[in-house]
């Protein structure tokens, strides 16, 4: 098969032609139809996470068909239209029983525990635990962001933040996991406010339904937040990762208001200062949020189905698998609005 792969980190990934996967006894392989460029494949291209054993090949943002089926698979069958969770639980620890995958003691994670979906096929753990159908009216590269981006964001607002109608939502960093949120806080009812330094983003955080966005290049964020909110947002995001975009959200927030981490923060941002007297003192929520388990995805796909939510305005550009090394190595310069996703293979 076709695949992108780096023998070293942060050395260019190259196109190349390697042995087609076979499926484990519980899994399955996957043709890829379409696969998202993530900021979270560029931690690892970058040498930030760990779990990467060189060579490698990136991509955890997925959607395809069914291509080969493992013999103690149940529930799956060559040909069904299906995404997966970017965190694949082992279905035997705690977590796991108690439904909590995302944070599975021995999870999977395609294109981090190992090689993931920037090739032409790729092969999942525990099908039967961690595939999702998906419904036939929904196109491929639409699908691929719920993996990742989309369903990251639909737990980090509804499950772990708790949103509810009227509250004030903010959400620091309008990439693909922030605009996403920003969606899905406005079907929830809240009254979202975007921040970022693009207006381009901006401009489409509000077309998302942001009811008021900022500039955080031209404002004091938080104390803009506290204006507009009349005392500070109830929830709020950092969807990017960065320890300027955590402490604003911190800061943002009225007494007794949630702080969702939602963006990575590894590397040079591994441990950032915490405005730790504003926690104490207003007695601030800390919450971080990982992904979201294959099970919960019947809700999300619930409100696409009604039009609640419209995951296909996220997809930003679509490109070819030689396009990806470029897009990969260039994702840390949030260049692109939307979801960049590989559609052609």
């Amino acid at each position: 098969m076709k695949a992108v792969l780096f023998e070293k980190f942060q050395e260019a990934p190259k196109l190349v032609t390697v042995a087609d996967p076979s499926p484990e006894p519980h899994g399955v392989v996957l043709r890829v139809r379409a696969t998202g460029v993530c900021r979270s494949d560029w931690h690892g291209w970058m040498g930030h996470d760990s779990d990467i054993e060189l060579p490698h090949v990136p991509g955890h943002e997925l959607a395809g068909v069914v291509e080969a089926v493992g013999r103690d698979v149940v529930n799956w069958k060559v040909g069904d239209k299906v995404t997966v969770p970017f965190i694949c639980g082992c279905g035997s620890c705690s977590e796991c029983h108690a439904g909590q995958q995302q944070v599975c003691l021995h999870q999977e994670q395609p294109g981090f525990t190992h090689w993931g979906s920037f090739a032409e096929y790729v092969g999942i753990h525990q099908a039967d635990l961690n595939l999702v159908a998906l419904p036939e009216s929904m196109d491929f590269a639409t699908a691929a962001s719920l993996g990742c981006r989309f369903a990251t964001s639909f737990r980090a607002v509804i499950d772990q933040g708790k949103v509810s109608a009227g509250q004030w939502v903010a959400v620091h960093g309008c990439g693909g996991v922030g605009l996403s949120a920003v969606m899905i806080a406005a079907a929830a009812g809240a009254n979202v406010i975007g921040v970022d330094l693009d207006p381009a983003k901006l401009a489409l955080a509000k077309d998302l339904g942001a009811v008021a966005v900022i500039n955080g290049g031209e404002a004091d964020v938080p104390e803009a937040i506290r204006e507009i909110t009349r005392g500070g947002a109830h929830v709020s995001l950092d969807a990017l990762g960065h320890p300027v975009t955590m402490t604003n959200s911190i800061l943002c927030l009225r007494p007794r208001g949630k702080h969702v981490q939602v963006g990575l923060m590894l590397g040079e941002h591994a441990a950032p200062a915490v405005p730790m007297p504003k926690i104490v003192g207003q007695e601030i929520e800390l919450l971080g949020s990982h992904g979201m388990q294959a099970h919960r995805y019947g809700a999300m796909l619930d409100m696409v189905a009604s039009g609640k939510l419209d995951p296909a305005r996220l997809v930003g550009e679509k490109i070819s698998l030689a396009d990806a090394p470029e897009a990969l190595m260039n994702m840390n310069e949030f260049r692109s609005v939307g979801a960049t996703v590989i559609t052609r293979f």
